[in-house]
């Protein structure tokens, strides 16, 4: 009995997983318009760690950007394929997998109550801006010429910091709400 609850246990993480990964690229498709719009995509990676925990959240984040990686376009505006990921906004999306594994070293190391997943959201967005920063200055300076890091942080991260820690304030309170729906 012990073999068909361990292969249960499996196909319901497959299942969470890949629910998951649908529910990032569904993040990734909403648009919010402001002065400079935003998605969602970073409030269904903070979801899918905070709900399914470290190991399954990071692999349904893994997920997204492997299909979004082969071209299924799971990126925002309906974007997918190899040279998203090597854009100069590449970093961003593969700052979103150091976010998650981040989380998911604080859940091991320290748990999983509210104001430990708070931190450990807000320390998995300053990875992903740090990421994505490095790689556009990186690809923007190859491409177009040399760019500040006050330009590039004006241009990719300053904008964005106020909508991200609404996402994540969103985010806690669905996990604390929905985490008892996941079977763990």
């Amino acid at each position: 009995m012990e073999a068909a609850t361990k292969q249960n246990r499996k196909t319901y993480d497959m299942v969470y997983i890949g629910i998951f990964a649908v529910l990032i690229a569904l993040c990734s498709w909403i648009s919010i318009p402001a002065t400079v719009p935003f998605t969602l995509q970073t409030m269904g990676v903070f979801l899918a760690v905070g709900i399914l925990g470290g190991r399954r959240g990071t692999l349904a984040v893994l997920v997204y950007l492997l299909l979004g990686g082969v071209g299924i376009p799971v990126f925002a505006g309906f974007s997918g394929g190899i040279g998203i990921l090597l854009s100069n906004t590449g970093g961003y999306l593969a700052g979103f997998l150091l976010s998650a594994l981040l989380m998911w070293g604080i859940e091991k190391a320290f748990g999983r109550s509210t104001i430990i997943l708070g931190v450990s959201m807000v320390l998995g967005l300053i990875v992903c801006y740090a990421a994505g920063t490095f790689w556009f200055m990186a690809v923007y300076g190859a491409e177009t010429g040399a760019v500040g890091i006050g330009t590039v942080l004006a241009w990719c991260v300053i904008p964005f910091i106020i909508p991200d820690l609404v996402k994540i304030a969103v985010a806690l309170v669905l996990t604390k709400r929905l985490a008892g729906v996941v079977k763990r």
